[in-house]
């Protein structure tokens, strides 16, 4: 699986990467053939507070699959994030095996 990271207007850190490409690597249990993962990184400024935004955009063959979430820390934005993309995971699965 490649993994792209895009941080808009900033620089991410080599532990949020690392973190994310960690959580990203446990994600071929659910679903082995994905292709290609690009995560966006954001910073969203709503008044006094910034808040944290990522999108993950997953291609697996015959689709593509988007999570995004928003919350204080792109920690807690990405695990948001992530478990709607192993709830899509688990869907498709679960077709494949049922077109067998």
């Amino acid at each position: 699986m490649q993994i792209t990271f895009q941080a808009v207007k900033f620089n991410a850190d080599q532990k949020l990467k690392d973190y994310i490409i960690d959580k990203l690597d446990k994600l071929e249990r659910f679903y082995p053939k994905i292709i290609q993962t690009t995560v966006y990184l954001k910073l969203e400024n709503a008044g006094q507070i910034k808040d944290k935004v990522i999108e993950l955009k997953l291609n697996v063959p015959g689709s593509t699959l988007i999570a995004s979430s928003t919350d204080k820390t792109f920690e807690a934005s990405f695990d948001d994030a992530i478990e709607n993309i192993k709830r899509q995971l688990k869907k498709l699965n679960d077709k494949v095996q049922a077109a067998r």
